[in-house]
C-alpha cells in the first residue's frame, strides 16, 4: 500500500504527516527559483536597464505597457507593426494581465516603468519555479511521495527548452502555457481519482447527493478554470483538450471491456468543458470566424463538442451495459460516430472541417518550405526539416540522455502495469506523454511540455525502484523509531545497502544529469538583441521622421476586409521578420515583417504559386527594379511605398540568407561547392551577389539609384570577410576585405536625376566617397553610355549637402562632390537633400 492510499484519521493528523513533503517542495521550489534567476546580472543592469532575452519578450512588454497605460483596455489589433495591414495579436490576454496586475499592486496603482520591467524580467522565472507544485501532485497520485518528491527535483532542474523559456528575462507565454497546462492536468486527474473512488453515477446529480458530487465537482470545475487559463495564455491551448479526448476514448473503451461504470469519466469531462465554455466565451471574437490562431468560434465549439462528446460516450456506454451488448462494438460504434460527425461538421461547416482536419498536422506534423526554417518549429529529431537526418541529440540535450531513454522505458512499464491494475491516473499519463512526444516531434518548441513528462515517467521509475528495495517499509519504520534527533544514528542502521545502491542509482542516472545539464545553461542566457541591433533601432527612432502614430494608443480593428488608414506620414522599414520585433518596440517605427511571420511574402506550397510581396521577396529580387517593384507592390495605395527604410544585418547577408530565400521555395544557384585543396566549401555565386540584400549588405549599395546607406553600426566578425574574399577571387571584385557595420540602416528614395550630354556613344561614369558615421569610406559609382545624341542620365541617392529639418538626419554621406568624368572630361557636381527626396533634375 502506497502511502497516499492509507487512511488519514482526522485533517490535523492529514497536516502532520504530509508536512515534511511540504516542506520538502517548498525547498525545491526555492531551488527551483534560484537557479532560473542565476543570470540576473546579464538581464538586470545597472541604471535601471533591463535586457529581455527573446523576440517575444520585448513584444509582450510592449503590449504590457500599453495595457497598462490603457487599463484595463488591451490592444487586440496593432498597426505598428506588419506595414501597411498591421497585425491581429494572437498572444493571449492573461499572460499580459498577470503581470498588469502585479506590477500596480507592487507600484500601488502607478507602476513606474522600471518596475513594470523588473516585474516581466522576473515573471518567467516565478513561473517556472512555481510548475515544480502541479509536478509534485501528479507523481504523488501516479507513484506515491517518494514518486512526487523526484519528479518535483527532476522539473526543478529541468534543462534545455523548459528551462531556457522560465529564466530570468524570457518575459514569453510558453512558461505560462507549461504551468497551466499542468495544473489542468493535476486537477483533470484529481477529478478523475476521486469521482472514481467515491462510485460517482449520474443518478447522483438527480438525487442531489453533494457528499458524493462535492469533490470531483470542485476538481472539475477548477480543471476547466485551468484550462481556460492555459487557453487564454495560448490559442492553440485545444491541443490538451485533444490530449484528454483521445485518452477519454481509450479510457470508455477499457472501461466497458472491464465492465466498469465511466460516468466518473463523463461528469468529470462535462463539468470540466462547461466550466471551460463559460470561461473562455467572453474572449471570443465573433469576426475571426473559426481559427486556431485567434480567439474564435473554434474555441467555444471545441469545447461544446468535447462536452457533447463526454456525454455522449457516456449515454451510449450505459445503454450497452443495459442491453448487455459485446463489449467490442463499443469502439465500432465509436469510430462511426465520429465518421458520421465529420461529415454532419463538413455540410454545416466547412471551414471549421477544414480546422480540424489540417489542425493536427499543425502541430504534429514537420514544417515544410519556409516555416520548417524556424528553430523552435524543427523536428527534435531531425538536424533540420529540409534535410531529413535523424538525430537524437536534440533530444538528449533537453532531457539528457538519461531523462529521454527514461521516459521512453517510462511509458512502457506504466503500460504493462496498466494491464495488470488499470488506473485512470495512469492511462491519463501514458497518452498525454505519448501524445507530446509526437508533438516534439513535429515541433521542438514542445520540448517544453515534454520536460514536464520526462520528468514524471523518470520519477515513476525511480519509485518504483525504491518500491523493489521496500522503500516504504524503512520510511515507516523511521516514522517509528524516530522520535528526536538523538534516535538517527540508530535508524540509519536499518537501512539496507540495495537501498543505498537504489538512491545512489536515481541520483547518478536521473538527478545529477540533470543538475549538471541545467547549471551550464543558465550561464548561457543572455540579453537580447545584440548591442548593434539595440544602437541601430535607437538611432532609428531619433534621426527618422515622425511616422505620425500614437505608439501607446490602442486602435481600433479594421472593418473586415479594409485596410487600416495610416495617415500620410506613415512608413515602413524592411528588415527580415526575426527584427521586427525589435523595430516596433526599440524604434518605435513600423516594420514590414515581424516574427508573428507577417509580411514575409513568398510562396507557402508550391514554386509554381506567384512570389507574394514581402521581406523574402525584397531581399532575394535579382534587381534594384525588382526589388523597388515589390516595395511598391506591398502598398496597394497609390504614390506610397510599402517601406522607406531598409535594416539588414550580416546573418541575414551570410548565415541566414538561405532560410530566407527558402521562403520563396526556390534555393538553387545561390550557392556552389568549390574544392578548396583540402575540402569542399559552399561558397556564393551570381546569383547571391545579384540579390538585393547582398547588393546593399556586401556591396554597401554601390551603384544602386535609389538606396543609401544612412547609418551603420559597429562591425563584428562574421562570415563577411569570407563572402568579400569570394567576390573578388571569382568576380574580379575589389571589395576592401574589411569588417564592416553588423547592421546597416539603408533609406528609398527617388533619387536625383543628374542629366547633360557628352559624345554621342561616349563612357560616361560618376562616382563619389561615402564616409560612414564608423569612419570607414567606401567608393559608390555608376557608368552608363551616352545616346546617339550625347545625352546621359544618372540617378544618385546621395546628397552632398547634408540633411535638412525634419527628414532623415543621415550621419553617413559623401565626403565631397560627385565626380562626373567622360573622355578627357572631369567635372564636379553638388547634389541637394531636396533633389533627392523629391526626384528633382540638375542639369551638367
Amino acid at each position: 500500500m502506497s502511502y497516499q492510499d492509507r487512511p488519514v484519521s482526522s485533517f490535523k493528523d492529514k497536516i502532520k504527516s504530509s508536512w515534511p513533503y511540504t516542506l520538502a517542495v517548498a525547498i525545491i521550489v526555492f531551488m527551483s527559483l534560484w537557479i532560473r534567476i542565476l543570470p540576473s546580472d546579464n538581464v538586470l543592469l545597472p541604471g535601471g536597464i533591463v535586457k529581455f532575452t527573446t523576440n517575444d519578450a520585448w513584444y509582450h512588454m510592449r503590449t504590457l505597457k500599453v495595457l497598462l497605460e490603457n487599463y484595463p483596455h488591451r490592444m487586440f489589433f496593432n498597426p505598428m507593426t506588419n506595414y501597411p495591414n498591421g497585425s491581429y495579436i494572437h498572444f493571449g490576454p492573461l499572460f499580459d494581465q498577470i503581470m498588469a496586475i502585479t506590477s500596480m499592486i507592487l507600484g500601488m496603482g502607478h507602476p513606474s516603468s522600471h518596475l513594470v520591467d523588473t516585474v516581466g524580467a522576473y515573471f518567467p522565472a516565478v513561473l517556472g519555479a512555481l510548475t515544480v507544485i502541479p509536478v509534485y501532485y501528479i507523481g504523488k497520485y501516479l507513484g506515491g511521495h517518494k514518486t512526487g518528491i523526484l519528479a518535483a527535483i527532476l522539473i526543478a532542474f529541468a534543462p534545455g527548452e523548459f528551462l531556457s523559456r522560465s529564466m530570468i528575462g524570457f518575459t514569453d507565454h510558453h512558461v505560462a502555457e507549461s504551468l497551466f497546462s499542468t495544473l489542468f492536468m493535476m486537477f483533470f486527474m484529481l477529478a478523475l481519482i476521486s469521482a472514481k473512488e467515491k462510485k460517482l453515477r449520474f443518478e447522483d446529480v438527480f438525487n442531489k447527493k453533494f457528499s458524493v458530487l462535492k469533490g470531483p465537482f470542485i476538481y472539475s470545475v477548477l480543471a476547466g478554470v485551468m484550462y481556460s487559463a492555459y487557453q487564454l495564455c495560448w490559442p492553440g491551448g485545444s491541443l490538451f483538450l485533444f490530449i484528454v479526448l483521445v485518452y477519454a476514448i481509450f479510457q470508455y473503451i477499457l472501461d466497458n471491456f472491464r465492465n466498469e461504470s465511466s460516468d466518473y469519466l463523463g461528469f468529470t469531462g462535462v463539468v470540466t468543458c462547461l466550466a471551460s465554455t463559460i470561461l473562455i466565451l467572453p474572449f471570443v471574437h465573433p469576426d475571426m470566424g473559426f481559427s486556431l490562431y485567434y480567439y474564435s468560434w473554434f474555441h467555444v465549439v471545441t469545447a461544446l463538442g468535447a462536452m457533447a462528446g463526454f456525454a455522449a460516450l457516456s449515454l451510449i456506454e450505459r445503454e450497452f451495459k443495459r442491453k448487455k451488448m459485446r463489449a467490442y462494438y463499443y469502439p465500432l460504434l465509436i469510430l462511426g460516430a465520429g465518421i458520421l460527425g465529420l461529415i454532419i461538421i463538413k455540410i454545416a461547416s466547412p471551414s471549421l472541417y477544414s480546422l480540424i482536419i489540417h489542425a493536427p498536422s499543425t502541430v504534429f506534423g514537420i514544417q515544410q518550405g519556409g516555416p520548417g526554417t524556424i528553430l523552435e518549429a524543427s523536428s527534435i529529431f531531425y538536424e533540420s526539416n529540409q534535410y531529413r537526418v535523424f538525430t537524437l541529440s536534440k533530444a538528449f540535450s533537453n532531457f539528457t540522455t538519461m531523462g529521454f531513454l527514461a521516459s521512453i522505458l517510462g511509458m512502457l512499464v506504466l503500460a504493462a502495469n496498466l494491464f495488470r491494475r488499470p488506473k485512470p491516473q495512469g492511462l491519463l499519463v501514458l497518452v498525454w506523454s505519448f501524445l507530446i512526444l509526437l508533438a516534439i516531434y513535429g515541433q521542438v518548441r514542445f520540448a517544453y511540455y515534454y520536460s514536464i513528462n520526462v520528468s514524471v515517467l523518470s520519477a515513476y521509475l525511480g519509485g518504483l525502484l525504491l518500491e523493489i528495495v521496500k522503500w516504504s517499509e524503512l520510511d515507516q519504520k523511521f516514522k517509528s523509531s524516530v522520535k528526536s534527533p538523538a534516535d538517527i544514528p540508530k535508524a540509519l542502521k536499518l537501512v539496507k545497502i540495495e537501498q543505498v545502491f537504489a538512491v545512489l542509482l536515481i541520483v547518478v542516472f536521473l538527478i545529477y544529469p540533470v543538475y549538471g545539464s541545467a547549471i551550464p545553461d543558465t550561464k548561457m542566457v543572455y540579453g537580447q538583441p545584440i548591442q548593434p541591433w539595440e544602437e541601430a533601432c535607437t538611432w532609428l527612432s531619433s534621426n527618422t521622421p515622425d511616422p505620425g502614430m500614437n505608439y501607446n494608443a490602442i486602435y481600433e480593428t479594421p472593418k473586415n476586409g479594409e485596410m487600416f488608414q495610416y495617415p500620410d506620414t506613415a512608413y515602413g522599414v524592411m528588415s527580415w521578420w526575426d527584427y521586427g520585433h525589435y523595430i516596433e518596440t526599440i524604434g518605435h517605427r513600423m516594420p514590414n515583417a515581424n516574427p508573428f511571420q507577417a509580411g514575409v511574402g513568398g510562396r507557402r506550397v508550391s514554386i509554381n504559386e506567384t512570389n507574394r510581396p514581402g521581406a523574402t521577396t525584397f531581399l532575394t529580387a535579382p534587381s534594384e527594379e525588382e526589388a523597388s517593384a515589390v516595395l511598391e507592390a506591398i502598398d496597394p495605395r497609390p504614390e506610397k511605398a510599402g517601406a522607406r527604410y531598409i535594416m539588414s544585418d550580416a546573418r541575414m547577408a551570410t548565415d541566414i540568407f538561405t532560410s530566407i530565400a527558402t521562403w520563396t521555395l526556390d534555393t538553387n544557384g545561390y550557392y556552389q561547392a568549390y574544392w578548396t585543396g583540402k575540402e569542399y566549401r559552399s561558397l556564393p555565386t551570381t546569383r547571391y551577389f545579384n540579390s538585393m540584400e547582398a547588393r546593399l549588405h556586401t556591396l554597401d549599395g554601390n551603384g544602386l539609384k535609389q538606396y543609401r546607406m544612412i547609418h551603420e553600426t559597429e562591425a563584428y566578425q562574421t562570415s563577411e570577410l569570407s563572402y568579400k574574399q569570394a567576390y573578388n577571387y571569382f568576380y574580379g571584385g575589389k571589395l576592401p576585405e574589411v569588417y564592416t557595420g553588423y547592421v546597416k540602416v539603408f533609406e528609398y528614395v527617388k533619387g536625383a536625376n543628374i542629366t547633360g550630354t557628352a559624345s554621342p556613344n561616349e563612357s560616361v561614369k560618376i562616382n563619389t566617397t561615402i564616409l560612414t558615421n564608423q569612419g570607414r569610406t567606401f567608393e559608390y559609382s555608376q557608368s552608363t553610355t551616352a545616346d546617339s545624341q550625347g545625352r546621359y542620365e544618372f540617378t544618385v541617392p546621395y546628397s552632398t549637402e547634408g540633411p535638412i529639418a525634419g527628414q532623415t538626419q543621415f550621419d553617413t554621406a559623401p565626403s565631397g562632390s560627385y565626380v562626373l568624368s567622360y573622355g578627357d572630361t572631369t567635372k564636379e557636381v553638388k547634389v541637394s537633400e531636396e533633389a533627392v527626396l523629391k526626384g528633382e533634375e540638375i542639369k551638367v
